[in-house]
C-alpha cells in the first residue's frame, strides 16, 4: 500500500518500505491498545481511575506498581503512620485503598505512598498526584490532596473555539513579572494577559507548568506529570487564568514534556515501584547523557496509557487547547539527534530511528484531535523528519505545525559572524521560505532558547552594553539606531516569510535586554535576570515602547490581511543592493538591509497594476525610525516596456516597507 506522503514529496519514494513500517507499527499498536472499534479517548482516561478520587461517600487511591511487593498509604490523615493504611493488591499489578467517609481525607492534607520492594521501604509521591509542594523547611517534596478532582470550577468558556492563524506568545508564569520573585498565575492573568491581548497575539504557549523540582530547568525536567506547578499558585488559579484567556479569545497551549523525565526518585516517577524499568528503558537506553534524565519506554502499553492519559487530563481538567511537544528530535532517534546533520533522507529512516516513539507521537496526535478537533499540536523537531505535519492517513505523524528551528540559528550566525555588508540575501530567503511540502511551520526569530544565560536576545546581541545608556528617545547613538532598525526588520521578514504561524517569547517584542538566568548557587540565587522588565516598555521616554508599538502593528497587519497562509512570490532579490522584495496577497514587502545606501526611484515589482500605499514602515518615527517614507503617497503600478509591473519609490537603508494595493 502506498501513502500520499510519497506523492507529496517524491524524494521519499525510495523509502516507501520505511513509511509502510511506520504505518504498520502505528496500526498494530493501536489495535493492541483499543482493538478494531475502540477509542483512544476511552483508553486514555487513567487519570479518572488512578490517583486519589472522592466517590461521593469515600476516598479511593489506586496505583499501578508492578515491582511493588506491597504498598501502604500515609499522610496527615493517619498521623504519618507508615503501616496503618495498607493497600490491597488487585489484578494487573494495581494497588488500591478505600477510605470511607467524606472527612477521611481533606483538601490540603499532605500524603505519600509507601512502596515495599525487595525488603526496601520507599517513600514515593503518587504517580497521578495533581498537586505537589516543597516543604519550606526541609525542602522535601510531598503530594497534597487537591481540589482538582472535584471538577466544580465554574468554567465560562463553553463557546470558545480556536480560530485563525496562531500568533503565539511564549511565556513563563514565574518570570512574567518585574519583581525579584516567582510570579503567580493570578498576576499573569491580571497583568500580562491584557498586554498579550493588546498586542494582538491570539495564542499563549505556557512553559514550566508540569511540576519540576529544579526551577532552573525551565520546566524541562518534569517530576510530576499531572501536577500544575505549585510555585505559581493553585490548580484553581491556573484554571482561572485559562478561563480568562478564553474569554479574551486567546488559545492556550501547554509546553508538554514527554521526551524525558527527571531522574529524581523522591520527587518524580523514576523507580516508583523500586524498578528502573517501570516507566523507562533499562540501562543506557533509558538515560539521556546530555540532559541527565530518564527516557520513556514508548513500546510499553502502560507507559502509553500513562502519557496519553496525561494529554487528555490537561485538556479535560484544565481546558488546554493543545500542546507544543518539547524534545521531539530526542524522541525520534536512538542517538537523540546529537551531532547529526540530517544531510540526506536516509538518516530519517535507519536503525537509528525509534519507531516506537514515532508510533507514540502518532497516537498522541490522533487522541488530541479526537478530544478536540480544533486542538493545536506543534513539534519541536530540529531534524526535519519528513511527514511530521502531514495527516496520519497520509503516512505522516499528525502534528499541525513544526517550529522553524533553523531560522533563529540563521539570525544568530548572521549577526555574530558577518558584517552588515556581508549579509547574504539569497541565503536569508532560502532559509526563511524553506519547508517540507504541504507541512506548516511556526516561524520565529528567537524563543526562550536564544535568551538563556550564555546567549543573548537579538536586541542585546545587536546593541549589547549600549542598551544600558542609549535607549532614551532623545539620545543619539549609532549602535542603538542600528539595533532598533534591524530588530524590526528581522521580525517583519521572519513573521511574514518563515511560517504559517508566528512565535515570540515574552518581552522580546520590545527588545528585552540581557539574558535569562534562573536563581542558582552560581549567581547567588538572584532573580535579577529571571523576570520581565515591563517598566522598560511602559516608560514612554525609552525606545522600548516604540519597538512594542511596531510589534503590535506588525501583528495587526499580518492578521488583518490574512498573509500567513499565502505563499510568498519572490519579486526581486539583489545581493549587492541588499534588497529583498516579495508579495503576499495584496501586500508587497520591500526590505533594504543595506547599512548605508538608500535608493531613490527603486523599482518595486508587483503582481497587479493599480494603486499602492504604505501600510507599514519600520522607519516610521513612532517606531523609532526617521520618517523617510511617505505613508500618504499613492504609488501607481503600471506595466513597463519590458512587461514588468511595478512602481518607483524611495527605499531608505535599513528599512522594511509594506505596500498594499488599494
Amino acid at each position: 500500500m502506498s501513502y500520499n506522503i510519497t506523492k507529496i514529496d517524491p524524494y521519499l519514494e525510495p523509502f516507501s518500505d520505511d513509511i509502510q513500517l511506520r504505518m504498520d507499527s502505528y496500526k498494530a499498536k493501536r489495535q493492541e491498545l483499543v482493538g478494531s472499534d475502540g477509542s483512544l479517548v476511552d483508553f486514555a482516561k487513567g487519570y479518572l481511575y488512578y490517583g486519589i478520587h472522592f466517590n461521593g461517600d469515600s476516598w479511593v487511591y489506586r496505583e499501578w506498581a508492578p515491582g511493588a511487593d506491597a504498598m501502604y498509604f500515609t499522610g496527615d490523615f493517619n498521623g504519618w503512620d507508615t503501616w496503618s493504611c495498607p493497600m490491597t493488591k488487585l489484578d494487573n499489578h494495581v494497588f488500591e485503598v478505600v477510605l470511607p467517609g467524606e472527612d477521611a481525607l481533606k483538601v490540603g492534607q499532605y500524603i505519600q505512598a509507601i512502596v515495599i520492594h525487595q525488603g526496601q521501604v520507599l517513600r514515593r509521591i503518587p504517580t497521578y498526584a495533581t498537586r505537589v509542594v516543597q516543604d519550606p523547611v526541609n525542602y522535601t517534596w510531598c503530594a497534597v490532596v487537591d481540589d482538582t478532582m472535584f471538577g466544580d470550577f465554574p468554567w465560562t468558556d463553553q463557546k470558545f473555539k480556536r480560530t485563525g492563524t496562531p500568533f503565539i506568545y511564549e511565556c513563563h508564569i514565574g518570570m512574567a513579572q518585574d519583581a525579584y520573585k516567582v510570579g503567580t498565575y493570578r498576576e499573569f492573568k491580571d497583568n500580562v494577559l491584557p498586554r498579550i491581548k493588546d498586542l494582538g497575539y491570539n495564542t499563549i504557549q505556557i512553559m514550566a507548568i508540569m511540576e519540576h523540582p529544579y526551577y532552573g530547568s525551565f520546566g524541562y525536567q518534569v517530576s510530576n506529570f499531572f501536577a500544575a506547578s505549585s510555585r505559581y499558585g493553585t490548580s484553581r488559579e491556573l484554571k482561572e487564568l485559562i478561563n480568562e484567556a478564553h474569554r479574551k479569545g486567546i488559545t492556550v497551549l501547554l509546553d508538554v514534556v514527554h521526551s524525558h523525565a527527571v531522574k529524581n526518585t523522591n520527587e518524580g516517577i523514576n523507580q516508583f515501584d523500586g524498578t528502573e524499568y517501570q516507566f523507562f528503558h533499562e540501562g543506557p537506553r533509558g538515560y539521556h547523557t546530555a540532559w541527565d534524565t530518564k527516557l520513556f519506554n514508548y513500546g510499553k502499553n502502560q507507559v502509553l496509557h500513562f502519557l496519553l492519559s496525561n494529554l487528555q487530563y490537561w485538556m479535560d481538567v484544565f481546558h488546554f487547547d493543545g500542546f507544543r511537544f518539547d524534545g521531539v528530535t530526542s524522541m525520534l532517534y536512538h542517538d537523540h539527534g546529537l551531532g547529526s546533520a540530517f544531510t540526506n533522507y536516509g538518516m530519517y529512516f535507519s536503525m537509528n530511528t525509534d519507531t516506537e516513539a514515532v508510533t507514540y507521537l502518532q497516537l498522541a496526535n490522533e487522541l488530541i484531535h479526537q478530544v478536540n478537533p480544533k486542538a493545536l499540536t506543534i513539534a519541536e523537531d530540529m531534524s526535519g523528519m519528513p511527514g511530521m505535519c502531514l495527516p496520519i492517513s497520509d503516512g505522516g505523524i499528525g502534528f499541525d505545525y513544526r517550529l522553524s528551528m533553523g531560522v533563529p540559528d540563521l539570525w544568530i550566525k548572521t549577526i555574530k559572524e558577518n558584517s552588515d555588508e556581508q549579509w547574504d540575501m539569497f541565503k536569508l530567503w532560502y532559509e526563511l521560505v524553506g519547508r517540507r511540502p504541504q507541512e506548516k511551520n511556526i516561524g520565529y526569530c528567537e524563543s526562550h532558547d536564544q535568551a538563556l544565560v550564555g546567549d543573548k536576545t537579538i536586541m542585546f546581541r545587536l546593541c549589547d552594553a549600549e542598551m544600558y545608556t542609549g535607549m532614551c528617545k532623545d539620545s543619539d547613538n549609532l549602535i542603538i539606531e542600528r539595533g532598533v532598525a534591524l530588530h524590526k526588520m528581522i521580525r517583519l521578514i521572519t513573521a511574514s516569510l518563515a511560517g504559517e504561524g508566528y512565535l515570540n517569547f515574552m518581552g522580546n517584542e520590545f527588545g528585552h535586554p540581557e539574558w535569562i538566568d534562573f536563581p542558582r548557587e552560581g549567581n547567588g540565587w538572584s532573580y535579577h535576570y529571571c523576570r520581565r522588565q515591563w517598566s522598560l516598555v511602559d516608560d514612554e521616554s525609552l525606545r522600548f515602547c516604540q519597538l512594542n508599538r511596531f510589534d503590535k502593528d506588525m501583528i495587526h497587519l499580518l492578521k488583518g490581511e490574512r498573509l500567513m497562509n499565502k505563499a510568498a512570490i519572490n519579486q526581486w532579490m539583489h545581493n549587492d543592493d541588499k534588497v529583498i522584495i516579495f508579495s503576499k496577497r495584496k501586500v508587497v514587502f520591500a526590505f533594504n538591509f543595506n547599512p548605508t545606501k538608500s535608493f531613490d526611484g527603486y523599482f518595486v515589482p508587483v503582481e497587479q497594476e493599480g494603486e499602492y500605499k504604505v501600510v507599514l514602515s519600520t522607519d516610521d518615527r513612532e517606531y523609532g525610525g526617521f520618517n523617510r517614507t511617505d505613508n500618504q503617497y499613492v504609488y501607481q503600478a503600471t506595466k513597463g516596456r519590458d512587461g514588468r509591473i511595478g512602481f518607483l519609490c524611495y527605499l531608505p537603508n535599513r528599512t522594511g516597507i509594506g505596500f498594499k494595493k488599494l
